[in-house]
C-alpha cells in the first residue's frame, strides 16, 4: 500500500494542468481552464480544470478527480501505475509494500526485454519500407502508409537470422525469453518470424510486448504469434487497444474482432473503436478490461461453426461481469466474410448499421438455448431449464437475471418462482440492499452543507472540525464526520483538495464530495473570509448544542432539578449570554454575515 504521506507529497509536486495538457489542449477560462471532454463526445467545452483546487470535472459526463484519477481514466491504467507515472515525471520514487515492490521489481527485470522488443519493432518497420512485395500486399488489402504507421506495421524478411543485423549479441538469452529467437534441439538459433507482415502488440503503456505475424501468401500457419513470455500473456491482452482507446470513449462502444487485419482494416475505413483477442477465445480478463473501457461491448464473429463456438464462449464468460448498465452483444457477419472483407465491399455505413443491429446477449442466450433444447415437448422444456441453470447462476446483473429467468419460465411453461427454485436462484427482493444512510436524505442547505463547502474551499480547515456537533444523518454531515475520523487517526485529507479526493476514493462519501467540489469549481473565495465564515459556523453549531441542552434542563426543571443540574443550568445560561454578546460583536464586524 502506498502511504498517504507519499500521495500528499506527489500531488503537491505535480500540476494537474500540466498533466491534462499532455493529452488535451486547454484554454484559459477565468481562474480555470476548459476543453472539450476527453471522456465523451461533445461539441462545446464542459470539461473544467482548476489549478487552485488541482481538480478536474466534466459537467457533461460527470468525470472528475485529481491528476491520479485523470491518468487512470484517460490511459486506462490502475492506481499504482498512475502514481508511478506521475512520480517518475517529478523524480520521486514510490515506496510500496512488498507485493507492490515485487511488481515493480518485475517491471525492472523486464525492462531489458522491452528494449529488445522495441528494437525489433523498429527493425521490422524499416524493412517494410524497402520491401515492395510487403508494401504491395498491404495496398491490396486497402491499407495506406498512414494507417500502417499508426499501428507500427512492419515486415520480417525471409531468412533465418536477420535479427543478428541489429542485435550485436545474437546469442543473448533475452532474445529467446521475449520470443524473438528460437533455439532448436541441436542448439541452433533462428528468428521466429520470417517473411511475414508484423503487427506489434502493445500494453496499456504503449510498450511492445509481443508480435503477430501474417504470411503474405497461403502458407500455414496463416498467423504466427509470440509465445507466452515474461512480457506477454495472451489471455490478458487485446490487440489495438492503445490506438482504439479514444474512439472507444467517444462511442462508448468497443467492437471485438478475431484478427489483427480486421482491426487495422476497419480503422482504415474510419471504424476505430475496434480491438482483437489474441489467438484465444475471449477470457475473463478480456471481459473485465473491455467493460472498463465502455458500456457497450460487441463481439464480432464469422458465421461458421468456429464463430458460433467463439460467440458462445464470449457469452458464457461475460455473464458474471455484467451489470444492469452494461451491454454485451454478438455480431455475426453475413455469409463467409470477415469484418475487413465486409467493409471493403460494402463500405463503412453498411458495417456500422450492421453493428448497430447486433444481437443482445440475452437474445443470443435464449436463441441458442431454445435451439439446443427444442422446448416443444415436456422433455425439451425440462432440458431448457436444465441447460439454463448454470448460465442463470452466473449472471451478475440482478435485474437482467430476473428478466432472463422470466423468459426461460415462459418458454418452459413454468412460473418465475418455479424456475428460480429449480435453478437455486435467490429472488431479487431478497438481494436488494438498502441504500447507504448517507444517501437516504437529500442534501439540504444545512449548516453541515455550508461547513463542508468551506472545508472544500480551504482544506486546511479540516483539522479544526468540531467533535460531537455534526449531524451525520445528513449526507454532507456524514462526509464531515469521516473527515474528522480520518484526522483523528493521523490521516491528512485536509492537506489539499486533491488529497482529500484521493483519500475518499472508492468510499460511499466520494459521490457527495465530488458533487460539492464540482459546484465549487467556479467559486472565487478569500481565505480570510472563509476563516470568518468557518468560525461563525462553528459558533452556530456550538450555540445550537448549548440551546438544546438548556431546553432539556428547563423542561426538567418543571419537575425539579438536582443541585448538580441547577449548577449546570446556571453555567449554561451564563455561557449563552456571553456567546450572544460575542456573536453580536462579530456580526457587526462581519458586515452583517449570519449563519
Amino acid at each position: 500500500m502506498i502511504p498517504d504521506s507519499f500521495i500528499q507529497e506527489l500531488l503537491g509536486r505535480v500540476d494537474i494542468v500540466d498533466i491534462v495538457e499532455r493529452y488535451v489542449p486547454l484554454k484559459k477560462s477565468g481562474a480555470n481552464f476548459s476543453a472539450c471532454c476527453p471522456f465523451h463526445s461533445e461539441k462545446s467545452p464542459s470539461f473544467t480544470v482548476s489549478p487552485s483546487k488541482q481538480f478536474y470535472h466534466c459537467f457533461g459526463c460527470g468525470a472528475h478527480g485529481s491528476a491520479i484519477s485523470f491518468l487512470m481514466q484517460h490511459a486506462g491504467i490502475g492506481f499504482i501505475d498512475a502514481v508511478e507515472d506521475l512520480a517518475t515525471s517529478v523524480g520521486l520514487t514510490v515506496p510500496q509494500e512488498e507485493r507492490h515492490k515485487q511488481a515493480q521489481d518485475k517491471r525492472e527485470q523486464n525492462a531489458p526485454l522491452t528494449e529488445l522488443m522495441a528494437g525489433a519493432m523498429n527493425y521490422y518497420r524499416d524493412q517494410l519500407k524497402v520491401s515492395p512485395t510487403a508494401v504491395s500486399y498491404l495496398k491490396q488489402r486497402g491499407l495506406t502508409g498512414e494507417i500502417a504507421a499508426k499501428f507500427g506495421l512492419g515486415y520480417a524478411p525471409d531468412g533465418w537470422q536477420n535479427l543478428q543485423k541489429i542485435f550485436s549479441d545474437y546469442n543473448q538469452q533475452g532474445l529467446v525469453d521475449c520470443g524473438l529467437v528460437i533455439v532448436n534441439e541441436q542448439g541452433r538459433r533462428y528468428d521466429r518470424f520470417r517473411d511475414r507482415i508484423m503487427f506489434p502488440i502493445q500494453d496499456q503503456r504503449g510498450n511492445v510486448i509481443g508480435f503477430g505475424g501474417r504470411v503474405l501468401g497461403n502458407d500455414e500457419p496463416k498467423y504466427l504469434n509470440s509465445p507466452e513470455t515474461p512480457l506477454f500473456e495472451k489471455g490478458r491482452e487485446l490487440y489495438g487497444l492503445p490506438q482504439a482507446r479514444k474512439a472507444i470513449r467517444d462511442e462508448d462502444t468497443v467492437l471485438v474482432v478475431e484478427g489483427y487485419m480486421d482491426v487495422v482494416g476497419l480503422a482504415q475505413w474510419g471504424v476505430e473503436n475496434v480491438v482483437a483477442t489474441l489467438g484465444t477465445a475471449a477470457t475473463e480478463a478480456n471481459i473485465q478490461k473491455l467493460l472498463k473501457q465502455a458500456n457497450r461491448v460487441v463481439f464480432c464473429f464469422d458465421r461458421d461453426s468456429a464463430g458460433d463456438r467463439a460467440a458462445w464462449r464470449a457469452m458464457e464468460v461475460s455473464l458474471a461481469y455484467l451489470t444492469d448498465n452494461k451491454v454485451v452483444e454478438i455480431l455475426q457477419m453475413p455469409g463467409n466474410q470477415d469484418p475487413d472483407e465486409f467493409i471493403r465491399e460494402h463500405g463503412k455505413e453498411a458495417f456500422v448499421e450492421h453493428a448497430r443491429n447486433a444481437t443482445r446477449l440475452s437474445e443470443f442466450l435464449l436463441r441458442e438455448l431454445v435451439k439446443q433444447a427444442s422446448p416443444s415437448t415436456p422433455e425439451g422444456r425440462a432440458r431448457l431449464v436444465h441447460l439454463a441453470k448454470p448460465l442463470l447462476q452466473k449472471v451478475g446483473a440482478p435485474v437482467l437475471r430476473v428478466q432472463l429467468t422470466k423468459e426461460i419460465a415462459n418458454r418452459a411453461q413454468l412460473s418465475q418462482a418455479e424456475v428460480e427454485a429449480k435453478c437455486e436462484l435467490q429472488p431479487l427482493a431478497r438481494t436488494r440492499a438498502a441504500p447507504p444512510r448517507s444517501t437516504q436524505r437529500p442534501m439540504a442547505r444545512s449548516v453541515e452543507f455550508q461547513l463542508l463547502k468551506l472545508v472544500i474551499r480551504s482544506p486546511a480547515l479540516a483539522a479544526r472540525l468540531p467533535h460531537g456537533l455534526i449531524d451525520s444523518g445528513l449526507a454532507e454531515g456524514a462526509v464531515l464526520m469521516a473527515i474528522v475520523d480520518a484526522v483523528e487517526h493521523g490521516a491528512q485529507p485536509g492537506s489539499g483538495l486533491a488529497m482529500m479526493m484521493e483519500f475518499f476514493r472508492g468510499t460511499p462519501h466520494e459521490s457527495v464530495l465530488s458533487a460539492m467540489v464540482a459546484s465549487s469549481l467556479e467559486d472565487d473565495h478569500d481565505p480570510g473570509q472563509d476563516e470568518v465564515e468557518f468560525v461563525a459556523t462553528i459558533n452556530h453549531l456550538q450555540n445550537s448544542a448549548l440551546n438544546r441542552e438548556i431546553s432539556v434542563l428547563v423542561e426538567r426543571a418543571r419537575h425539579g432539578l438536582s443541585p448538580d443540574e441547577r449548577t449546570r443550568l446556571s453555567a449554561l445560561l451564563a455561557k449563552k449570554a456571553a456567546a450572544t454578546a460575542a456573536n453580536t460583536a462579530a456580526l457587526a464586524g462581519n458586515g452583517g454575515f449570519l449563519v
